[in-house]
């Protein structure tokens, strides 16, 4: 029988409940899909229940005491990362993109999260929250803007946006706004920091029409795809579903403009909205 695994003491706390996981599963001899089977989820999910990239929540806490006869351990243990900043909805998509390796992603309307600047993500905070008070909205702002510190990093994770045109040319905040929105982007592709590409108005009818669409890959899980409407979020992990959402980012990019072109576009519409501020 193996014995207790060494934890890393700078390990986040989900990735050391996550390795407790790995070893009493291993333990009860059971592979990731016989776990599965008995709990009634994918092996895909308990492997990234296992990798730290995804939350015990409390009543699958308890059903993996009972099956595994770890005496409640996970029950106790299961609330340890805290209480999220973000939507209940986004809160565990928000936490893998921390985790991500690659992260890919396309949105019909805005400028995905990971990319915007303070005063546009505050324009659309406002524009969801118009009566919330000022306060509620710096918070919101700052968890958004806080998502963006994985790019300090200078090679991890790879990210690959796809910018429908709609959210070069849809003016959120002012012209100023976008204007610096548009050349903060560009600043990023220019250093090699993110691949980004236009979707343009040309493309027509494209794979991702119905909303937005991001993928994330990770070195020690599989990789699930999230999709978003209008309040709501659901992460995917069936391998099926997966590789539909894949087939459908890999159709939009595809359509899109090629890098070279989108940059020159993003900095074209860029220098419009600054000279449209300096007109007023």
């Amino acid at each position: 029988m193996p014995g207790p695994k060494c934890l890393d003491p700078f390990a986040s706390p989900r990735a050391l409940i996550g390795s407790e996981l790995r070893h009493a599963r291993e333990r009860a001899g059971l592979s990731q899909r016989e776990l599965g089977d008995m709990l009634h989820v994918s092996a895909t999910f308990i492997g990234q229940l296992e990798a730290g990239s995804r939350r015990i929540q409390a009543g699958l806490a308890c059903r993996l005491d009972e099956t595994l006869g770890t005496g409640g351990f996970f029950e106790r243990n299961c609330k340890a990362p805290g209480k999220s900043k973000y939507p209940d909805h986004f809160a565990e998509a928000a936490e893998m993109e921390a985790v991500a390796t690659t992260i890919k992603a396309y949105d019909p309307a805005l400028i995905p999260g990971l990319l915007q600047t303070a005063p546009y993500a505050r324009a659309v905070c406002r524009a969801y929250q118009p009566t919330a008070p000022e306060e509620y909205v710096d918070q919101l702002v700052a968890a958004r803007l806080e998502r963006a510190v994985i790019l300090a990093h200078p090679t991890m994770p790879l990210l690959w946006a796809v910018l429908d045109e709609a959210a070069l040319r849809r003016e959120v905040g002012s012209a100023a706004v976008m204007a610096e929105a548009l050349r903060h982007i560009a600043a990023l592709a220019r250093r090699n920091r993110v691949i980004v590409q236009v979707l343009p108005f040309t493309a027509g009818a494209h794979a991702s029409l119905e909303g937005s669409l991001k993928l994330m890959a990770f070195s020690d899980a599989p990789p699930v795809a999230y999709r978003q409407g209008f309040g709501t979020g659901q992460l995917e992990d069936d391998p099926t579903i997966v590789a539909r959402c894949e087939l459908a980012y890999d159709l939009v990019a595809a359509s899109a403009l090629a890098p070279p072109d989108s940059l020159a576009l993003i900095e074209s519409v860029a220098e419009d909205y600054a000279h449209e501020e300096h007109q007023l």
